[in-house]
């Protein structure tokens, strides 16, 4: 993998000589950049976009370019490194009203999650954590953020004796939506029962509750991460799932398997929800059949949420053709652009990514293509990679397997 100098300022000279020739990007959306923010790949610190600062995903080095030796110093170094690009847009981490805390070690929990509580002094944003197998540059510790323009517009919701993660809300109200904490399929015990359907109904309801305390429900929730293990078996979920929802007119999704998350759950959903129902509308591409699980893109007012995708082939017979990397990321991107293209945007809507790589030694090839899609200031990413690479073999059908999904938020 390419990780120095050198890989940087190549991958960005290729960005600037391709992106050149792409669309301009709306003029209230403003790039963030405090100098001294490590860039490893194509993609801006942060963007204030309307109401909303997006922050890519930040790792944990410190100025000297070192890693912090216990968790809790990685995770104080890694929301020091967001909170520089926070205060630089001119907002503090009360700010905050969602983030992702994604960590290498699966032995980090206990200690990464002290030290969100006393960083926030038990506030703090609605907080989503999960384990992955790799992170670029090998961080231990990678969390982005999503903070909220005005104060007076944030709300925090708690259930009563409970709360998210870490001390954090259950939820946080920013202006029009919602942002939910990780909710996991555990019993009042915190035991994952044996079935994948039990556990993933546990987690829903204890959604449920969130949204009802805030005063809305299911059919509000414009976004869902389901996060699983390999334990949990993705159809029993997919059919618990669909049960609370109406088909065709589901959230956007992007459901990840992950190498392992906390309190020994096998799943997890966190999501974004509208506060207005009148502001949600679904967005399919007519080559998109409706599904019960997920929708390709839902907005939330003049935000476009959009399912992560693949290098499928959409239609009948659909499947992952491509042997490379490389290739995958031109057709996950190819299917990206016919929801935007169906909601009247395109990729200089965009304000931010998540990209999740099958093995993160490809990280240098995948920017090399992506760079290519999109114009400077370049949307906030975060990349990860989730699990174990697979065995890259082409089976008995002619396809090859799944290298990454990218899922992503358009501003009109």
């Amino acid at each position: 993998m390419r990780s120095g100098p050198a890989a940087r300022i190549w991958v960005f000279g290729m960005a600037s000589l391709i992106g050149a020739a792409g669309p301009l990007r709306a003029a209230d959306v403003k790039p963030v950049s405090p100098s001294g923010a490590l860039i490893v790949g194509p993609y801006t610190p942060g963007l204030l976009a309307g109401r909303f600062l997006y922050v890519s995903g930040q790792g944990a080095k410190d100025a000297r370019d070192q890693y912090p030796e216990t968790t809790a110093g990685q995770v104080r170094q890694t929301l020091d490194n967001v909170k520089t690009i926070v205060e630089a847009a001119g907002l503090t981490m009360e700010h905050v009203v969602y983030s992702h805390l994604y960590l290498a070690h699966p032995g980090a929990y206990d200690e990464a999650l002290t030290a969100w509580r006393d960083y926030f002094k038990g506030r703090g944003p609605a907080l989503a954590v999960l384990g992955v197998s790799r992170m670029p540059l090998d961080t231990p510790v990678e969390i982005n953020a999503v903070a909220v323009t005005d104060l007076s517009l944030r709300r925090e919701v708690r259930l009563p004796g409970s709360g998210g993660p870490g001390g954090s809300p259950d939820a946080v109200a920013a202006a029009d939506r919602l942002y939910v904490s990780s909710c996991f399929g555990l019993d009042s015990s915190r035991q994952a029962p044996a079935d994948s359907g039990a556990q993933t109904q546990l987690a829903l309801d204890r959604m449920g509750a969130v949204l009802k305390a805030a005063g809305i429900g299911f059919e509000h929730l414009v976004f869902v991460n389901p996060y699983r293990t390999a334990s949990l078996r993705g159809g029993d979920m997919d059919r618990a799932y669909a049960k609370y929802f109406k088909f065709g007119d589901t959230p956007a999704r992007a459901t990840i398997q992950v190498a392992h998350l906390p309190f020994g759950a096998n799943v997890s959903f966190t999501g974004v929800a509208v506060m207005d129902l009148a502001a949600r509308r679904s967005v399919r591409p007519k080559n998109m059949a409706p599904s019960a699980t997920a929708s390709p893109c839902v907005f939330a007012g003049d935000t476009l949420y959009c399912s992560a995708k693949s290098a499928f082939i959409p239609g009948p017979n659909s499947g992952i053709y491509a042997s490379t990397v490389e290739m995958q990321v031109r057709y996950s991107i190819r299917n990206l652009l016919d929801g935007l293209e169906e909601a009247g945007m395109d990729l200089s809507n965009v304000v931010s990514t998540n990209v999740y790589l099958d093995n993160v030694e490809d990280f240098a090839r995948m920017n090399r293509v992506y760079a290519t899609y999109f114009k400077r200031p370049f949307p906030t990413r975060t990349t990860v990679q989730p699990q174990t690479p697979v065995e890259r073999k082409q089976g008995d059908d002619d396809r090859w397997p799944m290298l990454e999904q990218i899922s992503l938020i358009a501003v009109r």
